[in-house]
């Protein structure tokens, strides 16, 4: 009896594993069975593709119809499996020649009047055929995106007749990429900030060698206005960041963009927002953050088991999410921007207005962080309220992000010529083995780190820090200045 098979893939976390679609039509009792370990808008997706071939004027095969989805120990779920059944169908019904489905693949949910509705979670399976060198039919909304993979071929289709009509004639010529469109008020700019000397700086550096940073200070001290700052003072994405910050947003349904991320969940979010997790072991906020900064204001607010579920991701830039119908890695490599005040009532140490919280407050709104999570985080830095003059009058000396990320653009190269990676990314012995220090000054960091109770992650932090801010000045080794600003950014009493 008549059979057809063609290609499709599934979504598996970022991954896309190769499915084939089997369609068999035999005799008995008409039937339309799909097997294959379907979900259920897999097992749904007979009523689609029976009206779409129906209403697309087809014929519908009058035999027992049986859908085989291999691999079948293979989960397959959402619709983009409708488009391949219906096509499988046509070819081993004869109403489609089945040569021309050689060396194709085809992703697509069907609407009921034979449209092929756009989807998402298509790129990674796009990745993959471009990889295989087979010539991707997918859903017109998304071919434009989808084409702006390096290599790809990608067909966009508005509706299975003509999808149809265009295999029979041989005439699939590929769609052309289009430029993603980023309007210039996204990127917000540093120089909306006034004054905030201090701040502008930690910022540098911390864009500079990529280090983590928490700002600790009053109520409208401008915490979050320097922090949305970040994202555009970091250097450009290299060709596989960007590639894979568009595999994250293709996954998720977001627009694709340039720019890096920023990520500012409420402190109301669960673990499972933050790290991912589900039914479908979903990525979280790290993963959507990944390349880019995210942001955690009102940090003490955020219950403290959610929190400490950064501190691996934070190590290693990734995170396993395992649930019961899936087990997937994503990517997690981000700067991590906090903002606190030093009390519930957030003047502990303003000369300008009294604390009103009691010794014991202050010490319970500081515990809910964890001291290894702040240990965690390279740049510490305590902010002070801003006087009116500094708001009110230009500052002349203000720098726009476009000139502050040519500095950082050329510190990373060095960073990335001498070691490959960013300086928040050395290992314990990269660090100690950059950061060579001369007789005199090694006594001193050893008696600094000894008064200041600075932990071993601490002293490797400060080498870190130091290390980019040798960069940023062009130096070939790490002076005592640096250590010493280093040092000033390791947590105070205050915040720690």
């Amino acid at each position: 009896m008549p059979t057809a098979s063609l290609w499709t893939r599934a979504s598996a976390g970022l991954a896309a594993p190769e499915v084939t679609v089997e369609v068999h039509l035999s005799a008995g009792l008409p039937a339309f069975n799909v097997v294959g370990l379907p979900e259920s808008t897999v097992r749904e997706s007979r009523e689609r593709v029976r009206s779409a071939l129906l209403n697309s004027h087809f014929d519908w095969p009058d035999y027992r119809i049986t859908v085989n989805l291999a691999p079948a120990d293979l989960p397959k779920g959402g619709g983009r499996f409708d488009l391949p059944i219906a096509l499988g169908l046509l070819a081993a019904s004869g109403q489609l020649p089945a040569a021309a489905l050689i060396d194709r693949e085809f992703y697509g949910e069907l609407a009921l009047d034979g449209r092929i509705r756009p989807g998402r979670g298509l790129m990674a399976a796009v990745r993959e055929a471009t990889a295989a060198r087979r010539l991707c039919a997918v859903p017109a909304a998304n071919a434009a995106a989808l084409a702006l993979l390096p290599g790809s071929r990608v067909v966009g289709a508005e509706d299975l007749l003509s999808l149809c009509g265009t295999i029979k004639s041989q005439a699939l010529s590929p769609t052309a990429a289009t430029a993603i469109d980023e309007p210039a008020e996204d990127q917000p700019d540093l120089l909306d900030v006034r004054g905030q000397h201090a701040a502008r700086r930690a910022l540098e550096i911390a864009a500079a060698g990529g280090h983590h940073l928490l700002m600790v200070g009053p109520p409208g001290a401008g915490k979050t206005l320097l922090a949305s700052r970040l994202p555009g003072i970091l250097p450009e994405s290299t060709e596989q960041e960007l590639l894979t910050r568009w595999l994250i947003a293709d996954h998720v349904g977001l627009p694709l963009r340039h720019g890096r991320p920023f990520r500012n969940p409420h402190h109301s979010a669960s673990a499972v927002a933050l790290v991912g997790g589900g039914a479908q072991a979903a990525p979280g906020e790290i993963t959507l953050a990944h390349g880019g900064v995210l942001f955690l204001d009102e940090l003490p607010e955020f219950p403290r088991h959610v929190l400490d579920t950064l501190r691996q991701p934070l190590e290693s830039g990734e995170v396993m999410v395992a649930r019961a119908k899936g087990r997937h890695t994503y990517p997690a490599h981000f700067q991590l921007v906090a903002a606190m005040n030093p009390c519930p009532c957030g003047y502990l140490g303003s000369e300008d207005t009294a604390c009103r919280c009691t010794p014991d407050a202050i010490s319970r709104y500081q515990l809910r962080i964890s001291g290894p999570l702040l240990d965690r985080i390279d740049l510490h830095l305590t902010l002070e309220r801003q006087r009116a003059a500094e708001i009110l009058c230009a500052d002349n000396e203000a720098e726009s992000s476009a000139t502050v990320r040519q500095r950082v653009a050329m510190a990373r190269e060095r960073q990335l010529a001498r070691q490959g990676c960013a300086n928040s990314a050395l290992s314990a012995e990269a660090v100690l083995s950059l950061c060579e220090l001369d007789g005199a000054t090694q006594r001193w960091f050893q008696g600094a780190c000894d008064q200041l109770q600075i932990s071993a992650r601490g002293i490797h932090r400060c080498l870190r820090v130091a290390r980019t801010l040798a960069d940023m000045a062009a130096e070939p080794r790490v002076s005592k200045p640096a250590l010493l600003e280093a040092i000033g950014y390791r947590p105070t009493a205050v915040n720690r």
